[in-house]
């Protein structure tokens, strides 16, 4: 917002201390800025950019009160993800599989013999299921993944270990 919009009178909603609130503009500060009355709370804040202006709210013409016309305005302009995570690759926004969650839909695919974690690594990232971020070890981190959902589910384990270093889907 430029200076020259501002005007005297007028309610804003301004970003005080991260929040945005509404302000009534009282009058110019002598040492530049504007000085405004909270809506809410009563209290006077000192403007002293027009940056912190973030737009003008509409008068109560609807016979609401200008603190209900801000909130509105507030959460209108808010963005938040209520949606349900999903791991599938179906959806645009859904959260992306983790690599114990390849590893049991790549295990439970077929009566398999039994994997090592690295070639469980190798075909789930051949197969597009998991893309590797920043570790240097995924083998490794499967491992330790997939022995410790065994001991803290035991039966209930998705995986069972046939032999060292190797896992079967349990199911």
């Amino acid at each position: 917002m430029k200076k020259t919009d501002v005007q005297i009178g007028a309610t804003y909603l301004v970003k005080v201390a991260g929040n945005l609130v509404p302000v009534k503009i009282m009058s110019e500060h002598d040492n530049g800025g504007w000085e405004g009355a909270s809506i809410k709370t009563g209290k006077t804040i000192r403007i002293k950019s027009p940056q912190r202006l973030r737009k003008r709210l509409a008068d109560a013409a609807t016979g609401a009160t200008k603190a209900e016309v801000a909130t509105q305005d507030a959460i209108s302009n808010e963005q938040r993800d209520t949606s349900e995570s999903v791991a599938n690759g179906n959806e645009p926004d859904a959260k992306p599989m983790s690599l114990l969650d390849a590893a049991a839909h790549l295990l439970s695919l077929g009566s398999r013999d039994p994997m090592n974690c690295k070639d469980i690594v190798d075909l789930v990232v051949t197969r597009g299921l998991w893309t590797p971020r920043a570790g240097k070890t995924p083998a490794n981190t499967l491992y330790a993944a997939i022995s410790r959902e065994i001991k803290t589910k035991g039966d209930d384990s998705r995986f069972v270990k046939a032999e060292r270093g190797r896992f079967t889907f349990n199911g």
